[in-house]
């Protein structure tokens, strides 16, 4: 056997041995904790005392993934406890920050972590701290983008910073679970629309288009096309009503009004064969061949048992 492989084994069995004396210390310090305080609140008071990722990370010698997943199963032990208290919830993400600074590539932390911190914890700020944190060492992954953007929309009702995090995670390639699932697309295009952006979501669904071979994917984006064209014919026609109120202080009586007023070239074709119409008592225009107006698709109601609707 060489110098060399002699000199690499020697220096396996040191940092194998030095991970074991790290786990041991860490095992005892567990057993002490939980003996003086007899169990309450021990498992967060290990969390509080753990240091910062950037000294932890050397000091586990290589050994940085497995050194993870143990902090990782002692926050779930903690969570499994139910001895968080709303307090105790910055000790929560101290101990996220550490895993995800030892591993920055642990995906589920992040995810798994978000949705603590958000969902129990009522910490979104955390929450998109966490989240932030991961896009970066992690491209690949469409869940942390996905989360962020649920996060925008549900929690702090930003529907185009929630739409700018869905279409990052419909970019992702690949089919599901490596990739997004199914709606995430429309789901984006429907956040756009949703914060009153409907030429944006058109614009992404007609760049994906482009981008797409299959004929059963390019079908079902340009019925979404359709959907949104129709909102987008929608919201424009009553921005140019609001105009022409402003202009003569009264409503239009009706839609050929706003072409003799030269506010439009003529009135947009309805994408589905239909014609719009006008109620002049309120303002607002509906199309003949939807009752609905183009909202906000999330994957628990209805339409996600009866796939894309036109």
């Amino acid at each position: 056997m060489s110098f060399e492989a002699i000199s690499a084994r020697r220096r396996y069995l040191l940092s194998f041995l030095a991970l074991v004396l790290l786990l041991g210390a860490s095992l005892s310090t567990q057993y002490l904790l939980e003996q003086r305080s007899h169990g309450r609140a021990a498992k967060l008071e290990q969390l509080r005392l753990l240091p910062k990722g950037e000294i932890l990370r050397p000091a586990l010698l290589g050994y940085h993934q497995l050194g993870a997943d143990l902090l990782w199963l002692r926050v779930v032990q903690v969570l499994g406890d139910r001895v968080v208290r709303d307090k105790d919830y910055d000790w929560l993400y101290h101990a996220l920050d550490i895993i995800t600074t030892v591993d920055p590539k642990y995906v589920y932390a992040y995810e798994a972590g978000g949705v603590v911190l958000a969902e129990l914890a009522g910490r979104v700020d955390l929450s998109n701290r966490l989240l932030e944190k991961g896009l970066a060492p992690n491209p690949a992954s469409w869940q942390i983008p996905f989360r962020l953007g649920f996060n925008h929309f549900f929690h702090l009702g930003d529907h185009s910073r929630a739409a700018e995090y869905m279409v990052q995670a419909a970019r992702i390639p690949g089919l599901f679970p490596i990739g997004p699932p199914h709606y995430t697309a429309r789901l984006a295009s429907r956040l756009y629309v949703q914060g009153k952006n409907p030429e944006v979501a058109l614009e992404f669904l007609e760049a994906m288009l482009e981008q797409t071979t299959d004929e059963l994917v390019r079908e079902k984006l340009q019925r979404r096309i359709r959907r949104v064209s129709l909102e987008r014919d929608l919201q424009m026609l009553e921005r140019q009503i609001l105009q022409y109120a402003d202009l003569k202080g009264k409503r239009p009586a009706s839609l050929m009004e706003l072409v003799s007023a030269r506010l439009l070239p003529g009135i947009p074709l309805e994408p589905y064969g239909g014609v719009y119409l006008y109620d002049p008592k309120t303002g607002k225009v509906m199309s003949s061949t939807h009752d609905e107006r183009m909202g906000v698709y999330v994957p628990a109601d209805s339409l996600a048992t009866r796939g894309d609707i036109e």
